[in-house]
């Protein structure tokens, strides 16, 4: 069996964040210059998919140990990410007030 070299993680993990960084720029730019509200929406919606995802995993988490039905688990878990989809989605989706809070 070969040794494969160890490579430290924040080595590896800076590519990651870098093509993070971009894509979050790239989203960030075309959400701002889009006009149209459906191509707005597509954005959203592709900045709130993560957001369901990480809430689906919140929730299963939590759950894994203290709901002993899976099927129940798999509600809340669903349920879940669907809030915190939805959340992100409407907050990036709402119209922006030009007056000052």
């Amino acid at each position: 069996m070969r040794n494969s070299p160890i490579i430290p993680a924040p080595v590896s993990s800076a590519p990651g964040l870098v093509a993070a960084g971009a894509a979050f720029g790239l989203l960030a730019l075309l959400f701002d210059t889009l006009r149209s509200p459906i191509f707005r929406l597509i954005v959203a919606l592709i900045f709130a998919a993560p957001a369901a995802v990480a809430g689906y995993a919140l929730v299963h988490g939590v759950t894994k140990e203290n709901v002993p039905s899976e099927i129940w688990r798999q509600i809340f878990c669903i349920v879940g990410g669907g809030f915190a989809g939805v959340s992100a989605l409407l907050r990036l989706a709402a119209p922006h007030s030009t007056k000052p809070a």
